[in-house]
C-alpha cells in the first residue's frame, strides 16, 4: 500500500456519491474508488445477514484495487455489517454513522435530535444507541422515510411530490421540536432544500457525509497515510448494474462528468 493508493468508498447505490463529493472537496489530494451496488439496491429493507454478505463481497473487490482505506457510504451497512467487518480487514474503515451522531450532540439546544434514514438504519437503533454513548441527556425521535431514495433517484429533488413525502414524514419532528436532524441517509442531503423548507432555518440539517469526510482525514492524517503527491486525482467508478442511470445521477450530484462506470460481477467475489 502506498500513500497514493486510493480510497474505496461503497454504497448500496448511487447515494455514495454525496461522500465522493466531500472527499472531492476536503480531500482533493487523493484517488478514490467507488463502487456502488446498483443491482442490489435498496439495502434498507434486507436482513443483517444479507447486508454482510454484500458488504464483503464489496471489500474483497475493493481490496483488489490496493485501497489504503475504506468508507462505508452507506448507513444500513454501518449501522448492521460494520462492527463485524472492522476487525476482518488490515485497512482503515470508517462508516457514516458515528460521525453525524457526534455532530447531532455537539449543536442541539433543545435536547430533542432527530434522525431519517432508511428502515434497517432507524430499526437498528445504531444512531439512538451512539447518541445516547455520548449523552443520556437527549429526546432521539427517529423516523424511517423509505419513499426518499426513489425520489431522489428519479431526480425529483425540487418537486411537488417531494415536498408532499416531507410533510408525511417529518411532521412528528415538527412536534417533537427537534432542532438537529440527522439526515441518516446519503441520499437525502440531496434533498435538503426541501426538508430546510419544512423544518425551517432554526433546526440544524447534519449531513453525515460532509462530518464522516472530516473524520476519514483525521484518521488518515494519524494513520500517516495522506497523500501528498501533486498531481490530479483519479476517481474511478463501479456499478453491479446500470451504468447509464449511474452515470445520469452522477452527473447530477459530482463537479465533474464521469465518462465511464465499470460494471462489475460483484457475486464471483
Amino acid at each position: 500500500m502506498e500513500h497514493n493508493s486510493a480510497i474505496g468508498v461503497f454504497d448500496s447505490g448511487v447515494g455514495g456519491l454525496t461522500v465522493v463529493r466531500e472527499i472531492m472537496r476536503q480531500l482533493p489530494n487523493e484517488n478514490v474508488v467507488y463502487f456502488g451496488d446498483t443491482a442490489r439496491v435498496p439495502y434498507g429493507s434486507k436482513s443483517k445477514q444479507t447486508v454482510l454478505k454484500y458488504s464483503r463481497q464489496i471489500i474483497r473487490f475493493l481490496m483488489t484495487k490496493n485501497v489504503k482505506a475504506i468508507v462505508v457510504a452507506c448507513n444500513t451497512a454501518s449501522a448492521l455489517a460494520l462492527p463485524e467487518l472492522r476487525p476482518e480487514i488490515s485497512v482503515p474503515i470508517i462508516g457514516v454513522v458515528r460521525p453525524g451522531a457526534k455532530m447531532a450532540v455537539s449543536l442541539t439546544e433543545t435536547k430533542n435530535i432527530g434522525v431519517i434514514g432508511t428502515e434497517a438504519t432507524v430499526k437498528s437503533g445504531i444512531y439512538t444507541r451512539y447518541i445516547r454513548e455520548l449523552t443520556k441527556e437527549v429526546t432521539v425521535v427517529s423516523k424511517a422515510c423509505p419513499l426518499f431514495v426513489p425520489l431522489v433517484e428519479e431526480g425529483l429533488l425540487e418537486d411537488r411530490i417531494t415536498d408532499d413525502m416531507v410533510d408525511r414524514y417529518l411532521s412528528e419532528m415538527k412536534a417533537y421540536n427537534v432542532d438537529s436532524l440527522v439526515l441518516g441517509c446519503t441520499h437525502y442531503p440531496l434533498i435538503t432544500n426541501a426538508i430546510k423548507r419544512y423544518m425551517g432555518e432554526n433546526v440544524k440539517l447534519i449531513n453525515p457525509a460532509y462530518e464522516t469526510t472530516k473524520e476519514l482525514k483525521n484518521m488518515m492524517r494519524e494513520e500517516g497515510i495522506l497523500n501528498q503527491d501533486s498531481a490530479p486525482a483519479v476517481y474511478e467508478f463501479y456499478a453491479s448494474d446500470g451504468a447509464d442511470k449511474f452515470t445520469t445521477f452522477a452527473d447530477r450530484v459530482l463537479p465533474m462528468h464521469v465518462d465511464k462506470v465499470n460494471i462489475v460481477d460483484i457475486e464471483s467475489y
